[in-house]
């Protein structure tokens, strides 16, 4: 599966983007995936994901703002970014894990997705 991710750009604080995760191949519904963000000079960090099967989970600091979706039909993860903040300036990438133990679950470990995109830009001017 190849993903592409896009929407990145630059917005002013209190703006909002919408990600999306686009992927070929026929697993990509049968996957999870999250959405990651690293920022210059910090570790890459898991901002939000999504089960096979819609559960989702976000990191504590974007509950509220961000939503995670996606479209199987068309083999797209989207994120929703609102109100957004100078510190969630980072590249984003997207990423696929294996559906294991089960379609609910959704993987919260780096290490568990093995699959990844090349990243998007999101600037966020004060």
């Amino acid at each position: 599966v190849q993903l592409q991710a896009s929407g990145g750009g630059l917005v002013q604080t209190g703006g909002s983007l919408r990600l999306s995760c686009a992927a070929s191949g026929s697993s990509f519904s049968i996957r999870a995936v999250g959405w990651f963000r690293q920022a210059p000079g910090k570790q890459r960090e898991l901002a939000a994901a999504i089960s096979s099967v819609g559960s989702t989970r976000y990191a504590d600091f974007v509950k509220g703002r961000f939503t995670i979706s996606r479209d199987n039909a068309k083999n797209t993860v989207y994120l929703e970014m609102n109100s957004l903040e100078p510190e969630d300036t980072a590249v984003y990438y997207c990423a696929t894990a294996p559906s294991y133990p089960g379609p609910w679950y959704i993987p919260w470990r780096r290490d568990e997705y093995d699959n990844w995109g090349q990243g998007t830009q999101v600037t966020v001017s004060s």
